[in-house]
């Protein structure tokens, strides 16, 4: 088969893209750094002829409030132009890459599925997972008969290869020892190369119109730190940040006015810690079963993050406090 890959040079389409090419597949890669424009109808059209499927997981992963307008544009506006201009070219399935944060977090321990609500209360403050609601939405609201669209919604993706640290920033940060406690929340992860591999799984059995939830484990902060830090062989946080999100948001803020005043880096983002005083359980059993997928052993994803993240000279080795040279 001929396949459109957006974002083919991000951390999942780089995945997804040496799946497809594996299994003898033919690639199109459209992504920015190659020329390519989501916001360009025209030239996505041009690039999806002659393609049975297309795959969009071209996007940006940001925190930063101040990158609301920006992730609306490339999220919201992007993914509407690619999906219409595959319809135009006549491609005859669309595979998106979405988020688990469009309806798996919670203020308390639970673990969601496909079928609960959207937590707009929750994810509304936050511009990147706000922005992929809409986007997520705005694509399946595109499929239609003789024009199929499917959603998988990945949690955090980890394992090695992401050169833009736009996911494992976190796992850097935690072997530098650059998180000072632990936060109430927890968290679901999953194996780029298992998420890469839904995708590849979706194109061919999943429903039009449907997403589908893959996660790896679910697991609190101190869980997951405590497995970091075994596996590294580093020390973990143990100072637990308060429950309450609201009071631990309004530290964060403080202790970033004080560092901007002092001309130091803050210790913590707002945004990140409020984040992680939530819960993103989630359930994958719908995508065991209708698409067959599975997902490794979480133990041999942290394993490889960790090495990758090392090999490539991004993390400071604590025993020396100098920097490795990068690959």
């Amino acid at each position: 088969m001929k396949y459109l890959v957006t974002g083919a040079t991000g951390f999942l389409g780089t995945h997804l893209t040496r799946a497809l090419e594996l299994r003898g597949h033919q690639i199109v890669p459209f992504a920015r750094k190659t020329g390519g424009d989501v916001l360009d109808a025209t030239r996505v059209a041009r690039a999806a002829e002659g393609c049975h499927g297309a795959f969009h997981c071209a996007g940006k992963v940001s925190r930063d409030p101040r990158d609301a307008e920006e992730l609306y544009r490339l999220h919201v506006d992007g993914t509407r132009t690619v999906v219409q201009a595959c319809a135009a070219a006549g491609v005859r399935r669309v595979v998106i890459a979405s988020t688990s944060g469009t309806v798996a977090v919670s203020d308390h321990e639970r673990v969601a599925s496909e079928n609960d609500a959207t937590p707009i209360g929750i994810i509304g403050r936050w511009p990147y997972y706000r922005s992929k609601l809409f986007a997520e939405r705005e694509a399946l609201e595109l499929n239609h008969p003789g024009f199929e669209v499917v959603s998988v919604n990945p949690s955090l993706l980890l394992g090695p290869g992401d050169l833009n640290g736009s996911s494992t920033e976190d796992v850097r940060l935690l072997l530098e020892g650059g998180v000072p406690a632990v936060p109430a929340g927890g968290l679901s992860f999953v194996d780029v190369r298992d998420a890469a591999e839904a995708m590849r799984l979706a194109m061919d059995k999943g429903a039009a119109g449907e997403r589908y939830l893959v996660g790896a484990c679910n697991l609190t902060f101190a869980e997951l730190f405590a497995r970091i830090a075994r596996m590294a062989g580093v020390r973990s946080p143990w100072l637990p940040m308060p429950g309450s999100r609201q009071l631990v948001g309004v530290g964060a803020r403080l202790l970033g006015r004080l560092a901007q005043r002092v001309g130091a880096q803050a210790p913590v983002d707002p945004v990140s810690v409020e984040m992680a005083q939530a819960f993103w359980y989630l359930d994958s059993s719908k995508a065991e079963r209708v698409l067959g997928w599975s997902a490794r052993d979480p133990g041999v994803t942290l394993h490889d993050t960790i090495e990758d993240l090392r090999h490539r000279g991004v993390v400071w080795p604590a025993q020396s406090g100098e920097r490795q040279l990068r690959a």
